[in-house]
C-alpha cells in the first residue's frame, strides 16, 4: 500500500523508522475497521522491512477511541475475530521498537493501541482512559492483562474499573510514560528517542525485545539470544570499536 493509498493515516517512511499519524479529525482520530487495515499495511511493511515505528495523533489528541457506530454493528461473532486485539498484538510483537507520542485524549481504543507501543511519551495535556465499561463492554483489545504489566494491578483497576483517567502527570507517576515534555517539542522529542536508540544494534535490539516479551522461558530465552549476538559481526565491530576509543583515551593521558 503506497503512502498515497492511505486514507485514515499519515506515513513518512525514513531511512531507519516509519512515522505513522493517525489521520481523522472529523472524529478525533477515533479507530475505525479502514484504520485498523490500513494500520496492518503498515505492519506487513514492518515485518518485511524492520525499521522503529513513532505512532502519533492527527492535531491534539492521540485517538479518541474506537469508532462507536461501527462498535454498536458488532456481535458475538466479530468479537470473536478480535479485529482490535489482532492488529494490537500484531504492533506489540514488530521486530524493532515502537513509540508513540501521545498528547490529548488516548481514550479506549486509542488507550489500548498506545499501551502496545513498547514506549510511550506525554505531551502536557495527554489524558489515558478506558471507559468501556460504561458503553456496556469491556476494554477487550488488551488492556486488561496488557495495562496491569505496565503500570501495576492496583492502578490498572483505576482505570478499568473506577473509570479513572490517568492525566500526563499521573502516567509518568505511575510509569506509564518515560516522559512529559510541552506539546511543541514532543514529535521532536521522540524522534531525540528514537535516535538513540537507531544508534544501538538492529539486531541486539530486536532480540532485546523478543527476550523481554518472553515471559516465563528466563533465562534460557536470554542465553539463546545472546548466543545468537555473540557469534554476529555487528557484535565484534562495535566492541572493537568502542576498546580502540578506549585505547585511543589512554593514549592521550
Amino acid at each position: 500500500m503506497s503512502g498515497a493509498a492511505y486514507e485514515t493515516l499519515l506515513v513518512e517512511e525514513r531511512d531507519d523508522r516509519v512515522v505513522v499519524t493517525l489521520h481523522r479529525p472529523e472524529a478525533r482520530n477515533a479507530i475505525s475497521g479502514l484504520m485498523i487495515r490500513e494500520l496492518h499495511a503498515v505492519c506487513d511493511l514492518l515485518e518485511r522491512d524492520p525499521k522503529l515505528l513513532l505512532l502519533a495523533g492527527h492535531g491534539a489528541v492521540f485517538a479518541g477511541g474506537a469508532d462507536i457506530g461501527e462498535l454498536l454493528r458488532r456481535g458475538r461473532d466479530e468479537a470473536l475475530q478480535g479485529i482490535n486485539s489482532r492488529l494490537f498484538e500484531r504492533v506489540r510483537r514488530l521486530p524493532l521498537p515502537t513509540v508513540a507520542a501521545v498528547d490529548g485524549w488516548a481514550l479506549g481504543g486509542g488507550a489500548e493501541l498506545s499501551y502496545a507501543c513498547d514506549i510511550r511519551i506525554a505531551g502536557p495535556d495527554a489524558v489515558f482512559g478506558n471507559p468501556e465499561p460504561g458503553l456496556g463492554i469491556l476494554a477487550g483489545a488488551g488492556a486488561c492483562w496488557r495495562l496491569p504489566e505496565l503500570v501495576g494491578e492496583s492502578v490498572a483497576k483505576q482505570v478499568l474499573l473506577a473509570g479513572r483517567n490517568l492525566d500526563a502527570r499521573a502516567a509518568l507517576a505511575a510509569g506509564l510514560v518515560i516522559d512529559v515534555v510541552p506539546a511543541e517539542k514532543l514529535l521532536e522529542e521522540a524522534h531525540a528517542l528514537l535516535d538513540r536508540m537507531a544508534r544501538s544494534s538492529a539486531p541486539a535490539l530486536r532480540l532485546t525485545k523478543l527476550v523481554v516479551d518472553a515471559p516465563g522461558v528466563h533465562p534460557l530465552a536470554d542465553d539463546l539470544a545472546q548466543a545468537v549476538l555473540f557469534e554476529g559481526q555487528d557484535k565484534k565491530d562495535r566492541m572493537t570499536r568502542f576498546l580502540e576509543k578506549k585505547e585511543k583515551g589512554r593514549s592521550r593521558i
